[in-house]
């Protein structure tokens, strides 16, 4: 009897064990938990999901499922420099209408506003004297930040939120989105999502494609994750820091491309976008236009 009892607690011992076991084995295997506070997105490679929760920007589960079937050619984007007669790039009007049932942005209405992006890469030291001109003229812009700037400029991406500019989606580690996997060119912008969500408490809902590089795939992805993909309507070179044109060029290169509903592409390690952005505001906004939040 004793050795029938000492058998039974034995095998009570190995099941408790093997359950636990399997518990361990799906949380290792998951994503990591959301914090009480904060919203959490998840590509799941399974089941071809991206799921999230507590987010007031996404679904509870996003169906990547039918995504493989749109054209995944990358494509480079770049303004041209064919115009209408009012200065809008006519290759922007087209692939508006083309890439517009995407949710996709290459320039905004024919009115006269225009609005300020900054793409941020790496700080080169001048992101906060931007800031200061953008605070003295009271003009908003977009911020496309990376995981790696935001992890290393904490108090500047929480300065762009507080003087009410947007923070928006340039994912996580800067790939040309059409060459990845779907699950893993979801994960680039959930990924940086998640970040920002749970480091600022602040949920984007722009992305801009790194090196302006898509795939109707790609749109189509950054669509179905309920993000608005964003492009430009006028950019220049003026991402080498050690080549560049000298601000009165700049400032002329930069004043030249006014055009109603311009989506303004700058980097902010330009020095010379830094030492004209006040002086261009003020031309801009004598011409008649006004600067608007991109939304």
């Amino acid at each position: 009897m004793k050795k029938f009892i000492a058998a039974l607690l034995v095998c009570c011992l190995l099941t408790t064990t093997v359950s636990c076991s399997k518990g361990s084995s799906n949380n290792s295997s998951s994503t990591e938990a959301p914090s009480a506070n904060s919203s959490k997105i998840a590509v799941d490679a399974n089941k071809n999901m991206v799921s999230n929760t507590k987010s007031s920007a996404l679904s509870s589960a996003v169906n990547l499922t039918g995504l493989e079937n749109l054209d995944n050619t990358k494509h480079g984007w770049g303004q041209g420099t064919q115009v209408d007669k009012d200065n809008r790039p006519i290759s922007c009007t087209q692939f508006q209408n083309k890439y517009g049932k995407y949710n996709a942005v290459f320039i905004k209405d024919n009115t006269k506003r225009i609005y300020l992006t900054f793409d941020e890469g790496y700080e080169n030291g001048y992101t906060s004297k931007i800031l200061d001109s953008l605070k003295e003229k009271k003009v908003p812009a977009v911020f496309f930040v990376t995981y790696d700037y935001a992890k290393r400029n904490h108090d500047l991406v929480q300065r762009m939120i507080e003087e009410g500019h947007i923070v928006g989606n340039h994912s996580y580690t800067h790939p040309s989105m059409p060459t990845l996997s779907l699950t893993k060119a979801a994960g680039e912008i959930t990924n940086l999502h998640n970040y920002i969500k749970e480091n600022f408490n602040y949920t984007m809902t722009l992305f801009r494609p790194p090196m302006g590089e898509y795939s109707e795939r790609t749109l189509a992805l950054a669509q179905r994750l309920q993000y608005k993909s964003v492009f430009w309507s006028f950019a220049y070179v003026d991402w080498n820091p050690k080549k560049q044109m000298g601000s009165q060029k700049a400032y002329k290169k930069i004043v030249g491309g006014l055009h109603n509903g311009a989506i303004y592409l700058l980097h902010a390690v330009s020095k010379d976008n830094t030492d004209i952005l006040g002086a261009f505001i003020d031309e801009a906004r004598k011409q008649g236009y006004e600067f608007a939040k991109l939304s």
